[in-house]
């Protein structure tokens, strides 16, 4: 089977069910594991997290978007040359890949049947989900199961001490600088099961915009930066510059220096197997007196102030 993978997490879900050889075409975006680095890559990016501001791409997201446009695009001639058996893709959302309809469209043209597959997860579940369906597309439904039942296992073993520790910190997961957006999806969840009050954001729902009101009435105990599709490096190099909401400074989590900053695009914002890396991480940085303290290749503790509104 020849399979085109047009996200980063189905690259990934792949890969952990021993298809890296199948895999013959991928996105600008896909880097784990790194050993796919050399394969084709089919996408490019109008805009750039290294080059723009939080503020900057999310006005430019606005803009192509609200025009019908599209932020990213697809190498249709390449895809058809690699000639993919299956491409696996998503509808959820227009800001994390090329558009469905493209995608689609492009298919068409080939003069051999190929199977799109859209994958839609919205909760750690629908994870698990997509990953035995590629499993089932794929003739790797064992290979699935054992994956999958590895990270319910992990899972369990995290929730089984975050359950019997009764002080859950309110713990505000910020999905993007500028403007601030309160968690969405499987995010809550991260949270719940790492034992922090996931009140603040919506399991299973899109992530929103929020404002510094609202973030001032939570009072988060503790903050973690996971802007979508960044990294450590790319948040601590944005903070400097970035305006915060208003009062930032004067937050409980501020004050009582925790803020962290971890591998969003990784442990967060992918919907694959590291989602529950994540989980493991969020459980050190909110009790490591349980989990023991995140090493500084997972999380990084933001002590500077930074600018506010």
């Amino acid at each position: 089977m020849r399979i085109v993978s047009l996200l980063p997490s189905s690259s990934e879900i792949v890969c952990a069910l021993g298809l890296e050889e199948e895999l013959v075409g991928i996105t600008h975006e896909c880097d784990y594991p790194r050993s796919v680095s050399d394969k084709p890559r089919l996408t490019a990016s109008r805009i750039s997290h290294e080059t723009m501001t939080s503020a900057e791409i999310d006005h430019a997201v606005r803009s192509q978007l609200d025009g019908h446009g599209s932020i990213y695009d697809l190498d249709e001639a390449k895809l058809r040359d690699l000639q993919p058996d299956l491409i696996l893709t998503q509808e959820l959302c227009e800001v994390c890949a090329v558009s469905y309809k493209t995608v689609e469209k492009a298919a068409r043209s080939f003069e051999a049947d190929v199977k799109v597959v859209s994958l839609e997860p919205n909760t750690i579940d629908d994870i698990f989900a997509n990953i035995r369906l590629v499993g089932e597309l794929t003739n790797r439904v064992h290979e699935a199961d054992e994956l999958i039942n590895s990270l319910v296992s992990r899972l369990a073993a995290v929730r089984s001490k975050s359950e019997a520790i009764a002080n859950r910190p309110r713990t505000l997961m910020l999905e993007w600088l500028e403007p601030p957006f309160a968690p969405g999806h499987w995010v809550p969840e991260q949270v719940a099961l790492a034992g922090g009050d996931q009140a603040f954001g919506k399991a299973g729902q899109r992530s929103v915009t929020t404002t510094a009101e609202e973030i001032r009435d939570y009072a988060p105990e503790v903050i973690v930066l996971i802007p979508c599709g960044y990294y450590k490096e790319d948040i601590l190099r944005q903070l400097p510059t970035a305006n915060l909401p208003e009062g930032w400074n004067e937050l409980p989590a501020v004050r009582a220096k925790q803020v962290w900053a971890v591998d969003a695009t990784s442990y967060f914002s992918r919907p694959g197997p590291r989602v529950v890396d994540g989980v493991e991480i969020l459980a050190k940085i909110l009790h490591p007196e349980v989990f023991g303290s995140p090493t500084n290749e997972e999380a990084t503790r933001v002590t500077e102030s930074v600018p506010s509104a």
